[in-house]
């Protein structure tokens, strides 16, 4: 069977009706129109094939051949079930391996000794209570009580997941954040780290004050300690430096 309506048509009737969050469907609906659009929206639904969609999607970097891969899945998906098509061309096009390259970070002290400007304030706060870019923007003065910060919503709506609803206990520093992260970012760029390092930062502040990884991950909001505990696992120069020298003395002592 071969469905008569664009594929841009399709898309923009579908985007309404899917059941997902506020990012990802931001995230699908932007690589749709920036990379497949363009040369694939005219065409009917059915006559796209996985020949058109692989030439699409060859010149894009990795992480963004994934998510625009799964933005036409998500699309092809809805058309078989809506028996538009009879079988989705992107089903047997293999996503891309991607790979994390680790992230650098600054630790607390680090972060409390450098003056960043005009948002010093906000970007020790995120470094001090972990909070996701989306939840530390969506955050109040009135979520802050009873020395905790409150963390019920993000700036898409819910939080990323069920576990990013959480109490954390508040060591100061709040300001309301701006709406976009491009000064933090800019602030942070001299000293090769990001906003999602903050959290990092956080994570290894827990860790160096001895706090459980478990804790920690109710404090991060991950619904998987396994992933905080990739972040416990961080070791820093000094570390290995202060640990030989340790293990040094003690061997001295017998």
């Amino acid at each position: 069977m071969t469905a008569q309506i664009s594929l841009d048509e399709f898309a923009l009737s579908l985007w309404k009706h899917l059941k997902i969050t506020k990012k990802t469907l931001a995230n699908y609906r932007g690589t749709y129109r920036l990379h497949i659009s363009p040369t694939l929206g005219h065409k009917p639904l059915g006559l796209v094939t996985r020949r058109d969609l692989i030439e699409a999607l060859a010149p894009l970097s990795p992480h963004t051949y994934y998510q625009t891969l799964m933005s036409c899945r998500v699309i092809y998906r809805e058309a078989v079930d809506r028996e538009l098509v009879e079988v989705s061309p992107v089903a047997s096009i293999k996503a891309p391996k991607l790979t994390n390259k680790p992230c650098k970070f600054l630790t607390w002290e680090e972060v409390d000794s450098t003056n960043f400007g005009k948002y010093d304030e906000q970007i020790k706060f995120l470094a001090l209570h972990g909070l996701r870019w989306g939840e530390a923007v969506a955050l109040t003065k009135e979520d802050i009580y009873d020395e905790k910060v409150h963390v019920t919503r993000s700036i898409h709506g819910a939080t990323k997941t069920q576990a990013g609803v959480r109490v954390v206990p508040y060591l100061g520093h709040f300001n309301p954040l701006p709406r976009t992260p491009k000064p933090l970012r800019k602030a942070l760029e001299p000293y090769g780290v990001n906003i999602h390092s903050l959290r990092k930062t956080y994570a290894y502040f827990l860790k160096s004050n001895d706090v459980h990884v478990t804790t920690a991950a109710k404090f991060m909001g991950h619904s998987n300690p396994l992933v905080t505990l990739k972040i416990y696992t961080l070791v820093r120069d000094n570390e290995v430096t202060d640990v030989g020298n340790t293990m040094r003395e003690k061997l001295l002592l017998k």
